[in-house]
Formats: C-alpha cells, structure tokens, sequence
C-alpha cells in the first residue's frame, strides 16, 4: 500500500465505527434523556439518563438517580438490544 493511502487511512472520521440500530439512535439522542437499557444478556437498566455516547470506543454513559445517585454506567452500545425511551 502506498504512503499516501496509508495516511487517507488514518485520517478517516471515526465517527461511524459503531455499529447498530442502537449505537445510532443514540448518536441522535438529545442528552438528559430517560431511558430503559435492554441488554443482550437479558438485564434491565430502568430509568436511567443518557449522558453521552463516545464515539471512538462505543461506550454509551448513563446516570443512575434512581438506585444509586451519583453513579455513572458505562455500556457499549453494540450490547444494547433496545431502548425504551421515557414519556414525559
């Protein structure tokens, strides 16, 4: 591979390295959002807030007021299998 395609290679956006239905409904998800996390393995995580999705390593930040006030979860997106997103 030559130098110069080697360099366009790494300068790509990153931004498209998440993959799935979820990771992408979150990339659009207004932050402060109350949301029910369906994981992959069967686990709820109800009435939990999303913070942030970092798009370089999938990780999805959430806030916990409910069970543990204060507490931050870390979830990759790609082990999300749905989202109910809250009523107001």
């Amino acid at each position: 591979m030559c130098t110069q395609c080697r360099n366009n290679q790494s300068i790509r956006p990153t931004n498209n390295r998440c993959k799935g239905c979820i990771c992408n409904q979150l990339r659009r998800l207004p932050r402060q959002t109350e949301v029910d996390v369906f994981l992959k393995g069967g686990q709820v995580l109800e009435d939990v807030v999303f913070i942030f999705l970092d798009r370089n390593n999938c990780c999805a930040f959430f806030t916990d007021q409910e069970t543990e006030p204060g507490s931050t979860l870390i979830v990759d997106c790609q082990d999300i299998q749905a989202l109910r997103i809250e009523a107001d």
